[in-house]
């Protein structure tokens, strides 16, 4: 039976594109053998064959123009000394339990006895490095880093049968690197230092520096400027830290405040300005830092639990809980302990009749105990939100001769200034700082200079 095939008017059936493909397959077939003709017959005349060398030049020749294939080089790994162990203090590790592969105990009681009157074992501290030195499998040396100045040193020396213990705290030696910072305030201090490419902690320290001149949490302004000249250690060629800070300068407000460092009539290093005038002063000017005042000193404040005008006679400073609270000044814990409204608070009293009060704290610091004394600058709690409360904040206040004071301005007298006798040594080191902080002496002189300065 013949099939009708419906077909759509002027198109061609679906098997067209068999056709065309046929006619391309001819096509690159015959490209195909076109192109082999062409290197057959042609492409010889057009690049000539190398003429092998003779059988005497094979092998040198063969070498310079197809040198052998090199195998990758592995870097030589430095071996391990078998008689260094090295490592850190782990969490609830004793000297018992670190030297029982190499002591009996016995000998680590006796090593412990040594080491009573220089550096108890018992101080040791997780995280800290420490290193055992043996000589041909046998205990020698025993080295831990107490801190970042000092490392003791612990040694076995036999005399017979008995051994001979000793030990000693030897300063750790750095390589001091002076580096010049400097920033602008665009937010805070800690993101300006973080900007300059430096670490958190050196934020603490100038503000520390600075604490009496300047009000770190009221005072800050935009567009405030700072530079420092501090000491950066190494160790085997690994930053360990900042050294000391021999000098800054603080614009805040278009006012330039200057610390040089210089030692004191008790041959400590204390700051003083570019007169030789102390920068430490009774009071600071806060006791806590890098916060933010939420209430300030007002007798007819509207109270945001109670909800009627009573006297605020403080300062309120917000910040998280936990934050450390320092003493404003030296002085005697009158009172720590806890008040329905204040909550955890603490009461010192100063000299010249000032007292200082910290209220809503949500801990006090370990070994702060009523009757005791403190120095300036001593963490004596923590920021909580106890008592009658709204959030965690410090309520700061601060009385003379029972009467109340408004924190903010206090005046404060400052301490002793560099000696009358002093002062031209201590003008020469100041200029020769400023020259640092200028760019005016390159920093590299400074490892030479630093004996005499």
């Amino acid at each position: 039976m013949a099939r009708n095939i419906y077909r759509r008017p002027g198109r061609r059936p679906a098997r067209h594109w068999i056709e065309r493909a046929s006619y391309l397959g001819a096509g690159l077939g015959i490209m195909l053998i076109a192109l082999v003709c062409y290197f057959e017959f042609f492409a010889p005349e057009a690049i000539p064959p190398v003429p092998l060398p003779e059988a005497a030049d094979m092998r040198g020749r063969d070498e310079l123009a197809y040198p052998a294939p090199v195998a990758p080089v592995e870097e030589a790994q430095p071996e391990e000394d078998p008689n260094l162990f090295q490592g850190e203090i782990a969490a609830g590790d004793t000297a018992g339990v670190l030297l029982q592969e190499w002591l009996g105990q016995s000998e680590i009681h006796a090593m412990a006895e040594a080491c009573k009157n220089v550096y108890a074992l018992g101080r040791l501290r997780a995280g800290q490095p420490y290193s055992v030195h043996l000589e041909d499998g046998r205990f020698l040396r025993f080295e831990y880093e107490a801190d970042t100045e000092r490392k003791l040193i612990v040694t076995r020396e036999q005399d017979g049968e008995n051994a001979n213990w000793q030990a000693r705290l030897e300063k750790i030696e750095y390589e001091i690197r002076l580096i010049r910072v400097e920033g602008e305030i665009t937010s805070n201090l800690f993101e300006a230092m973080s900007a300059a490419g430096e670490a958190p902690a050196l934020a603490v320290r100038l503000a520390e520096i600075f604490a009496w001149e300047i009000n770190f949490i009221r005072d800050i302004r935009e567009g405030d400027s700072f530079s420092l000249l501090v000491e950066k250690r190494y160790r085997d060629g690994e930053l360990k830290g900042y050294g000391a800070m021999p000098a800054a300068e603080f614009v805040n407000r278009n006012s330039k405040f200057e610390a040089y460092v210089y030692k004191d009539s008790f041959g400590n290093n204390s700051y003083f300005n570019a007169s030789g005038e102390s920068l430490k002063r009774a009071f600071l000017k806060a006791p806590l830092s890098f916060t933010r005042i939420s209430s300030r000193f007002d007798m007819q404040r509207l109270h945001p639990i109670h909800n009627t005008v009573r006297a605020h006679p403080a300062v309120d400073y917000a910040a998280p809980s936990g934050t450390p609270v320092k003493a404003i000044g030296s002085g005697e814990v009158t009172f720590r302990g806890f008040n329905k409204g204040a909550g955890n608070y603490i009461t010192l009293k100063h000299a010249n009749g000032y007292e200082s009060m910290y209220l809503h704290l949500s801990g006090f610091a370990k070994n702060l105990k009523q009757g005791g004394k403190v120095r300036q600058g001593e963490i004596i709690g923590y920021v909580g939100s106890t008592g009658y409360s709204t959030g965690p904040h410090l309520d700061f206040r601060m009385k003379k001769n029972g009467q109340f004071l408004n924190p903010e301005k206090v005046l404060s007298p400052r301490d002793e200034s560099v000696p009358q006798k002093h002062l031209a040594a201590f003008k020469t080191g100041r200029d020769r700082w400023r020259s640092y902080l200028k760019g005016e002496i390159a920093l590299s002189e400074y490892s030479r200079e630093k004996e005499n300065l």
